[in-house]
């Protein structure tokens, strides 16, 4: 099973990390991280209850950190485009069709959740590869931020045994890199340049690449960009991305 961390982005009251901290538990999660969190006390020990080993484990990092170290990111909120023309916080799924994106990756899963007064922001939304919503009620739909993390660890417990090895966070950041650098190649719109990028993130974020599929994409930009360069003439043969050659490098430490 893919490992799953929770984040707590700047959560403001320590008896809902304690809660949050025991309902992980409850589902079998352990893997606590939070972002610039509130002073952390004894409500915090006391709403965890027998989940104090969560909380005293629980690791204090940065937003850069948290993407830096994961295979995937995911974005909880209740706030949502309903427009292809904004892509920002679309498309979204349910914790149920969550578990059906992820159960049989192997890698690190870190699961974002907002702020109690007013969730993430759109940048840290825009950075994330998969948009996860709660279908709550349109009579009340906004849900205490430790029963929104129960709702996803309910769904995501017992996943079954990981099949797929994702590309890593360099990887794939390695691979937007490029594409971004492609739209400068084909005069992409400079005003469309952030939406692009955002859609890009999206699609190859919920098509959970490997690194040999990472560098198949880098050899087609690659190509593209020789035949833009070079029009005409025979082609190069073609050389290994330096994701691949890294990757290679690895497996023979």
């Amino acid at each position: 099973m893919p490992h799953v961390r929770i984040v707590l982005v700047e959560p403001l009251y320590e008896g809902n990390i304690g809660f949050a901290a025991r309902v992980m538990k409850n589902f079998g999660f352990t893997d606590l991280i939070l972002i610039n969190p509130c002073l952390i006390g004894n409500e915090a020990k006391i709403r965890a209850s027998h989940a104090a080993d969560v909380l005293e484990q629980a690791k204090i990092m940065t937003m850069d950190e948290v993407f830096s170290s994961s295979h995937r990111v995911v974005a909880t909120t209740g706030a949502l485009s309903y427009s292809a023309c904004h892509p920002t916080r679309m498309p979204f799924y349910s914790p149920g069709e969550l578990r059906e994106l992820v159960e049989a990756l192997d890698g690190t899963i870190s699961i974002l959740f907002g702020r109690e007064n007013w969730g993430l922001s759109n940048e840290e939304v825009r950075r994330a590869d998969i948009i996860c919503t709660i279908p709550t009620s349109p009579i009340y739909p906004i849900i205490n931020l430790s029963h929104a993390v129960g709702v996803i660890c309910y769904e995501l417990a017992n996943l079954p045994k990981a099949l797929i090895p994702l590309a890593t966070a360099v990887e794939m950041e390695h691979l937007y890199k490029h594409i971004d650098q492609y739209l400068d190649l084909v005069d992409h719109p400079g005003f469309k340049r952030e939406s692009t990028m955002t859609l890009v993130r999206r699609v190859l974020g919920r098509c959970n690449l490997t690194w040999r599929e990472c560098s198949t994409i880098h050899g087609l930009l690659r190509r593209s960009e020789w035949q833009f360069a070079t029009p005409g003439q025979e082609r190069p043969p073609l050389q290994p991305d330096i994701s691949e050659q890294e990757h290679n490098d690895k497996q023979n430490w």
